[in-house]
């Protein structure tokens, strides 16, 4: 059975950082293309990033310079690195293969 299970996530100032986690489970996760995606309140969902096996990475603009995507492979472990929060970052993120996401954690940035 596929499993997606993301954590890190919590409420932090503008400004702030947080690391988010995916651990991966059900599959051969090395050969997958990996990607992040949240939803903020009363929007659509929104790809932030993804990288690929051969570790080449892919960001939004939304994002660009100020989150870090990487995976572990010998712990089948997606990261997300948030540094820079603003509020308009506040959203529930999800870790995605393909169609397939996580439970999700949530990401609330507030002074």
């Amino acid at each position: 059975e596929v499993q997606l299970v993301e954590s890190g996530g919590g409420l932090v100032q503008p400004g702030g950082s947080l690391r988010l986690s995916c651990a991966a489970s059900g599959f051969i996760f090395y050969i997958h293309t990996m990607s992040w995606v949240r939803q903020a309140p009363g929007k659509g969902l929104e790809w932030i990033s993804s990288i690929q096996s051969d570790f080449a990475t892919t960001y939004a603009d939304s994002v660009k310079g100020r989150f870090t995507i990487s995976r572990d492979n010998a712990k089948n472990t997606l990261f997300l690195q948030l540094n820079d929060l603003k509020t308009e970052d506040t959203a529930m993120y999800y870790c995605a293969r393909g169609l397939f996401r996580g439970q999700g954690t949530q990401v609330t940035v507030s002074s």
